[in-house]
Formats: structure tokens, C-alpha cells, sequence
């Protein structure tokens, strides 16, 4: 099985699956909205026809919400690696649409001075990622008549929507999905050119609360003085969240399951090409605001946060209306590193609020609850160091270990539930803005994606 003929194979049908990218972005797989239901299943219906012309056993599986797609390959070779690819096939609501310079479902290429790009909602979160694996998959059984190992597709459809039948179906079909390794297609690159696996993923808290005060909305001239305010109340509360002196998040016991990152993991990330003040100048800031006895990789990687996202009460409309609210409203959310438990770590954050609530003053905590802890990866397997090597090989650049800011639950789900290690291979850059109006993913990142994994299934066979 020649590697070189597979590449070849890929540079020259780059027209063809860009082509196909297209097809997949067209489709409105909004998972989050119902009236989007048929256009999930209509992408599901896609990748199952797409993997079934490559010759991989796909079929769709329905859930509670949107379905699963699940493919095989290679079930008869019992003596090479087998692989669980993961990626999900929904994407992110449009909104603002007013924003976009392009419509968010007509994908097109763009060109800018970075080079070449695909402009569409879900072009790099996470079709354009999911389609490299697929791309290097199908260039391997065009050249060769078949795959170098044995392989899983797993591809969900509402990872933008909290993944709420994730969890059962995982359970429900264990030993289907468990394999060697799980791949996962859903991450950046430490910067433009940069090949990078994430070694680790901070988790995730969620958290909403709402200060309650009078009986009702009063009249701030009849009530203002003797009237407590519960915005008032809230902004105390959220000023009491932190230290403006160190940065640190002052809630007592936060910092509990935190560990500091060990030298030699620190001195990998200061040459891994990380150019700070292109980060932080890319969108406005100056300097960084966390904590100030790290540098910004680790506040970003390493470090644990409590942010607060949103703030309401009262009267937001247009001229003045004069009254003291009956409630003010407060969203969270908390990264989480190390061995931080998110229960934990929820009851001592309610328990912060509470203490510091005034006589006449109370909170209603909201039940939809979320958490997931950190992730870290075991890059001691051989399987790491191989897939860095092909990486190198071909950004020519020596790819590194990274951290990762955000949170992938799904990495600890394939470790909690069927026992099973991930790696995270991505090629987005910070740039692509994901989720957010005129999302793009540089063609450069396909082609050298698809060609990416092509290098990494050869190296996983070869270790």
C-alpha cells in the first residue's frame, strides 16, 4: 500500500471533495432548533449514502432527538489497529444573520490574504473536519481496494446541542463502538501551520441563578431608599466572584483538583509557536486578564475559570422606566482543569451566592443542570507519537502537544463509557469563527487535513 500514491490520489480529486464539502454545508443541520428535525436527518441520510460509496457498511440509527450514523470497515481484519473516528454533522444557529456577508448555507470559496477559504456555517465546526477523515478514507480505498485498518464511523448530531442522547446511546451500544483508539476531528491548530494534537481539555459548568427581592416591580420614588434592589444585590454578588488583585476566582475551594503544569509540558508550549499578541490584539485586548501568575497559554489551557455570561432585570427598552426590579438574572459558566468535579464545584459556588445574600433578599437556582470534568489525554501510548510523526512529515513542521481552552465532553465520555483513550487531530485556526456570523475553514486546512490522516492511518498501522 503506497502512501505517495494515496496522496497523489488526493491532490488530484481536491476539486471533487470540495465539491462534496459543498453538498454537506448546503444542509441546514441545525440542531438546536426544531424546525431544523428534517434537515438532521437529511445530513444524516448524506453521510450514510457518502460512506456507503466509498464501500463502508453505514446506516442511520435513530434517538430520542437527532440521529446517529454509524459505519464499519475492516470487521474481518482481526490483526490491525482498529480505529473509532468521531465527528458530528450539526452545526451552530446563523444568528446574527444581518452579519453574514454571504449567505450561511450557499458555501463558496473566498479568496484573502491568508490564502483560499470555504466560507459557510459548519465549514470548519465540524464538516469541513469531519470530511478530511472521510476524504483520506475514500483516496485509500480508491488507490488500494481497501483501508489500512479497521475502522468506526461514529458521527453525531447534536454535539451543538448538548448532546443529549449521546450518553444512552454510547451505553446502549458499547461494544459496537469500542475500538483501540477513538480519533477526533473537532479541534485548532496552536497557530496558522502549526500541527497540534490536544493533550488536554478543560471541562465544563454550567449555572444559572436569579436574585428575587420585593413582591413585585416597584416605583422607584415610592421605594427608592428603603427598597432593596436585587440587581444591586447581583452586582455584589458577581464582583465577589474574584480577586482584582491576582486575578484568581475568590469562591472558597475552587481551586481544589487544581495541578500546576509540570516543566517539561510548559518549556513544549512556550516554542510551540504561539504568538500572544496576534491572540489577544485579534480582538481588541491589550494585555491578558486572568490570572496574573500565568502566562497566557496556561490561563487559556491550564488554568480554571468562572465567567459570567450573562446579566438581566428590570427594564432594557428604549427611553427610562422608573422602577426597582422584583428580580435580577445571572448565567455562568465555569472551565474546568485537572481533577475538578463539577458537583463539587457547583455546591460551593451556590454556597458563595448564598452566604453574601442580604435580609429580604433570596435565590432561585436553576435545575437544567450541566457538567463535565477536564480531560487529559494519554500521550504515553504509542499511537500519539506515531500520529506526531505524520503530522510532521507532512506541515513540515514538528506538530506538538497542545491544550485546549474549550471542552469536547465527548473525549471523556469514550473514556468513561467504553474505556477508550481519543486523540484529537484538528485543523481549524483561531481565526474561522466558529459559531459565530461569516464562519470560514481555509482550504489549505482540508487538503492538508485529508492528506494529514492519510499520513496518521498509514503510521497507526506501521507502529
Amino acid at each position: 500500500m503506497a502512501l505517495n500514491d494515496v496522496l497523489d490520489r488526493i491532490d488530484a480529486e481536491l476539486d471533487a471533495a470540495t465539491g462534496r464539502l459543498m453538498e454537506l454545508l448546503r444542509i441546514q443541520s441545525i440542531s438546536t432548533d426544531p424546525a431544523y428535525k428534517a434537515e438532521c436527518d437529511q445530513a444524516a441520510d448524506w453521510l450514510v449514502a457518502d460512506l456507503n460509496a466509498i464501500g463502508i457498511k453505514a446506516e442511520k440509527r435513530a434517538t430520542p432527538g437527532h440521529p446517529m450514523v454509524v459505519g464499519h470497515v475492516g470487521e474481518e481484519n482481526t490483526d490491525v489497529p482498529h480505529v473509532l473516528f468521531y465527528g458530528h454533522y450539526d452545526v451552530q444557529p446563523v444568528d446574527p444573520l444581518d452579519l453574514w456577508k454571504t449567505p450561511p448555507f450557499e458555501p463558496q470559496l473566498e479568496d484573502t490574504p491568508n490564502g483560499t477559504v470555504i466560507r459557510s456555517r459548519g465549514s470548519s465546526d465540524d464538516k469541513g473536519q469531519l470530511m478530511t477523515f472521510v476524504e483520506a478514507c475514500r483516496a485509500w480505498k480508491d488507490v488500494n481496494g481497501s483501508l489500512p485498518c479497521r475502522i468506526t464511523f461514529f458521527f453525531e448530531g447534536e454535539e451543538e446541542s448538548g448532546s443529549p442522547s449521546l450518553i444512552p446511546f454510547m451505553e446502549a451500544n458499547a461494544e459496537e463502538l469500542k475500538a483501540d483508539i477513538a480519533l477526533i476531528c473537532d479541534t485548532s491548530m496552536v497557530s496558522r501551520g502549526v500541527p497540534s494534537i490536544s493533550s488536554q481539555l478543560r471541562g465544563m459548568l454550567k449555572d444559572e441563578f436569579t436574585i428575587i427581592g420585593p413582591r413585585i416591580d416597584l416605583h422607584s420614588g415610592h421605594y427608592g431608599g428603603p427598597g432593596l434592589n436585587p440587581l444591586r444585590v447581583l452586582s455584589e454578588v458577581v464582583a465577589s466572584f474574584y480577586d482584582t488583585d491576582t486575578g484568581r476566582v475568590a469562591v472558597e475551594g475552587f481551586y481544589e483538583g487544581v495541578h500546576e503544569v509540570p516543566e517539561d509540558q510548559l518549556r513544549q508550549w512556550q516554542n510551540c509557536g504561539f504568538d500572544e499578541a496576534e491572540y489577544l490584539n485579534s480582538v481588541g485586548y491589550t494585555r491578558p486578564h486572568g490570572e496574573t501568575a500565568y502566562s497566557t497559554l496556561e490561563q487559556q489551557w491550564a488554568r480554571p475559570t468562572l465567567e459570567v455570561n450573562g446579566l438581566w432585570g428590570g427594564y432594557n427598552g428604549a427611553g427610562s422606566k422608573t422602577v426597582i426590579p422584583s428580580e435580577a438574572h445571572c448565567k455562568i459558566t465555569c472551565r474546568l482543569v485537572g481533577d475538578m468535579d463539577p458537583d463539587a464545584l457547583r455546591s460551593k459556588i451556590r454556597k458563595h451566592v448564598e452566604d453574601r445574600l442580604p435580609v429580604d433578599a433570596a435565590v432561585r437556582w436553576d435545575n437544567d443542570l450541566e457538567g463535565s470534568p477536564a480531560s487529559v489525554m494519554n500521550i504515553s501510548r504509542p499511537e500519539f507519537e506515531a500520529a506526531r510523526g505524520a503530522l510532521s512529515d507532512e506541515w513540515q513542521r514538528e506538530a506538538v502537544f497542545c491544550g485546549m481552552g474549550g471542552s469536547i465532553p465527548i473525549a471523556g465520555y469514550f473514556k468513561s463509557i467504553l474505556d477508550m483513550d481519543a486523540m484529537l487531530i484538528g485543523f481549524a485556526n483561531d481565526d474561522d469563527a466558529i459559531h459565530s456570523p461569516n464562519e470560514k475553514y481555509d482550504l489549505k486546512s482540508f487538503h492538508k487535513g485529508i492528506r494529514s490522516w492519510a499520513r496518521v492511518l498509514d503510521a497507526l498501522t506501521a507502529k
